[in-house]
């Protein structure tokens, strides 16, 4: 069975190991033994753990799941060149990873939070030789969109990466909406939930112009709701969303 090192043990560490666990032998290097046995833990297998001092990668495969801004401090309690580096790290160039961990190769990464229910939208690029082996290994934790270029991916961060975070803020600002109006918060969520669900289904399939018509009748209930998100200019803070988070990831 094909080892992956995991260097970094967080939240991302640990949603793309329990989607690859049952494939691969794990091993994570991190800050501290007792971090890394509460991963294992929650991890619910047997992996190999090691403190991170002086770590040897070479001829590795490599998941890199630290802050970017720990990049250079990482460089310098590892030794070793890295068969191949699959960096997590918005906004972190291939140029900045290859200078300072001196891999064999990289292919960048941008899972989101629905790793950890294994339906992550996970965008890649890097050296194209690794391209079929990062479809396969990050595909064990959802769909995943080999991209040409590092500016599309820092594009795709502030679609797919931050997109959870949006949703959350418009599903909780529905279902405050119809609390407003009267209906009680259990009932409030447990519908905003299927709505989320069943509408996570037709968008594989339909254009969102087609499903918004297709609900929209004249003068009805659903004409008179989006006149007052248009109103609110919803549509154009989303796409200033995604453009804010673009930009952000070029400056980190």
């Amino acid at each position: 069975m094909k080892t992956i090192t995991f260097v970094g043990n967080g939240n991302m560490a640990l949603s793309i190991a329990k989607g690859i666990k049952d494939n691969y032998k794990i091993e994570v290097v991190g800050r501290s033994i007792q971090k890394l046995e509460k991963f294992e833990q929650d991890l619910g297998v047997q992996i190999d753990k090691y403190v991170l001092d002086d770590f040897d990668i070479s001829d590795k495969t490599v998941l890199l799941c630290v802050k970017p801004a720990n990049v250079e401090e990482i460089s310098s309690k590892i030794k070793g060149k890295a068969r191949v580096i699959y960096s997590v790290l918005a906004g972190t160039s291939i140029s900045k990873l290859k200078q300072n961990l001196n891999p064999s190769a990289v292919v960048r990464t941008m899972p989101n939070l629905a790793a950890s229910v294994n339906k992550s939208m996970t965008t890649l690029t890097g050296d194209i030789e690794f391209k079929e082996e990062a479809e396969e290994l990050l595909g064990a934790i959802g769909t995943t969109r080999w991209l040409g270029s590092e500016k599309e991916i820092d594009i795709a961060t502030g679609l797919a990466g931050s997109g959870p975070a949006y949703l959350a803020l418009i599903s909780e600002a529905l279902a405050d909406g119809a609390v407003k109006q009267g209906l009680r918060r259990d009932d409030a969520m447990a519908i905003m939930r299927g709505l989320f669900s069943g509408f996570g289904e037709l968008i594989q399939e339909i254009h969102p112009a087609l499903l918004k018509d297709g609900v929209m009748s004249p003068g009805g209930t659903t004409a008179a709701g989006y006149g007052a998100l248009e109103d609110g200019n919803v549509r154009s803070a989303c796409m200033g969303a995604v453009e804010k988070a673009y930009k952000k990831a070029t400056e980190l």
